[in-house]
């Protein structure tokens, strides 16, 4: 209650709107997913107080998804792989000319799975925070281990590339001062970089340059393929129809966002599967079926909120967003974990009210101005672009007004244009710079207090638990991409046979 007596204070409220706007009007240009959106703007709120920024954030962060269904639904471009389900059956729905029903059961199906999310989250992570108070450096470390491993091998297409692109973050986090012996490490002499590389000018770099600088070298030139809102809005068969999914999506996505098992991407795929398998119209499938858009989008949001559990409970990101998210708070000083609920209480509780509050903004303002976002989507490609460019330049410079970030930016920009050009996941570069200084404190901590013995990392009880459900996470990490890679397989056998049915037709 003291949250929501903190969120719902006028200037506050302010903020949570601006945030909403700014997200959803980022979130639903083509090309741009939710951490390239969050990371986009992440410098603008520098200059607030903390609960301010963390409120504006929150509307960012829940923005930025919605966004995204708006891009795919009309525009057949996902942001993310997370969008790619919604992408195939509401632009479907939309070329059929039922593209407001499209647009209404997602942004419905969003607003109850954020809600309901948002509510368990509220009565998990208290829970989670107090156990987490007992644990200790070795444990620490076993958890630091499940982040990178799991994080890597499961975000990327590979585990070898995400392996490989977890290395390129944890190099990153050991540029600059060791904190133990005050030696300078790899600062090629530089003394701008003996306080280390920042994390905000990694995370616009690697997401917003690296991303802009990759979808403007693969996208065409020339008008966008626009699909325009038609057809009745949303009826009461509509609604009958996606109200299961969107409680059955909201019950695959939280438990997927809060283990490091792929976050919301996998969430949308299981999702999708389960709405196939139970649906009594399954020849609509493919050919958009509103089941396939309410399902996915409801598990989409879910996972989002389902993602914050482990951040502000554990300081561990499951998602790439969700390492840029720990950034914002380190930009603060705060680290995420068991003592932030102690020592950051009122943030922490106005932070998860001003979600409820943006869930219902998000409902409220969307679905009238769903005309508004479609004229942002008519922006010329060569103008969009540059802009974003132009605003990751200013908001890194802003950070700490040094021009050395503003060419690790770009360079950093073109290494994540090269990594996603190759395949390369960049999430778990992220995660490494900021997990990876952490984790080394927390070992060198446990070697010190057992006098160099390695064998106190794993005599833990706790350690030992965790490395035993990591195996496990591994396995079910590997049966659910399966699972994902079969659904595709499917959709691409699917849109395969409806093309060479096209075909025959034309003669």
């Amino acid at each position: 209650m003291n949250g929501f007596a903190t969120a719902l204070q006028p200037q506050y409220l302010l903020y949570a709107v601006i945030g909403v706007v700014l997200g959803t009007a980022v979130g639903v240009l083509p090309g741009i997913g939710p951490a390239m959106t969050v990371a986009l703007l992440l410098p603008l709120t520098f200059s607030l107080e903390p609960t301010a920024a963390f409120i504006m954030f929150a509307g960012i962060y829940y923005g930025g998804m919605y966004g995204g269904s708006t891009t795919s639904i009309l525009l057949n471009t996902p942001g993310e792989s997370a969008s790619i389900i919604t992408a195939l059956e509401g632009n479907q729905m939309a070329k059929a000319g039922r593209g407001a029903a499209a647009l209404a059961t997602a942004a419905v199906g969003s607003f109850v799975a954020g809600t309901l999310a948002t509510l368990a989250l509220t009565l998990l992570a208290p829970v989670i925070a107090t156990l987490a108070l007992r644990l200790g450096s070795a444990d620490y470390v076993a958890l630091m281990v499940v982040a990178f491993l799991t994080v890597a091998a499961l975000l990327g297409s590979s585990a070898s590339r995400g392996i490989t692109s977890l290395g390129v973050g944890l190099f990153l986090g050991l540029v600059g001062t060791d904190a133990l012996t005050g030696q300078q490490r790899f600062t090629l002499g530089l003394p701008s970089l003996a306080d280390g590389i920042d994390v905000v000018v990694v995370a616009v770099g690697v997401f917003a340059v690296g991303e802009a600088l990759h979808v403007a070298a693969r996208m065409r030139r020339g008008p966008v393929p626009l699909v325009p809102v038609g057809g009745r809005w949303f009826t009461r068969e509509d609604f009958r129809r996606s109200w299961p999914a969107w409680l059955r999506g909201t019950a695959v996505g939280f438990p997927i966002g809060t283990i490091p098992a792929g976050g919301a991407d996998v969430s949308t795929f299981l999702s999708y599967s389960l709405e196939r398998k139970l649906s009594r119209r399954k020849h609509e499938f493919g050919h958009g079926a509103i089941e396939g858009v309410a399902g996915p989008e409801a598990a989409n949001n879910a996972a989002a909120a389902g993602v914050l559990v482990p951040l502000l409970t554990l300081g561990l990101p499951t998602s790439a967003t969700a390492a840029i998210i720990i950034a914002a708070f380190q930009s603060y000083g705060i680290q995420p974990g068991p003592l932030l609920f102690e020592n950051q209480a009122p943030l922490v509780w106005a932070l998860v009210a001003s979600l409820y509050i943006g869930n219902v903004l998000l409902l409220v303002l969307n679905l009238p101005l769903v005309g508004l976002w479609v004229k942002l989507l008519q922006i010329p490609r060569p103008y969009l672009y540059a802009g974003i460019l132009t605003f990751a330049a200013l908001g890194s410079y802003s950070v700490g007004a040094s021009t050395t970030d503003l060419v690790l930016l770009f360079l950093l920009g073109l290494l994540g244009w090269a990594m996603r050009t190759q395949g390369f996941p960049v999430g778990p570069a992220v995660v490494g710079l900021i997990l990876g200084p952490i984790a080394e404190t927390q070992l060198r901590r446990t070697l010190t207090i057992s006098q160099g013995d390695p064998s106190a990392l794993v005599t833990s009880p706790f350690a030992a638990t965790v490395y035993v459900l990591l195996v496990l996470l591994f396995v079910a990490g590997v049966v659910l991409k399966r699972r994902q890679q079969r659904v595709e397989a499917e959709l691409v056998a699917i849109t395969r046979a409806e093309t060479e049915s096209k075909q025959e037709v034309a003669p």
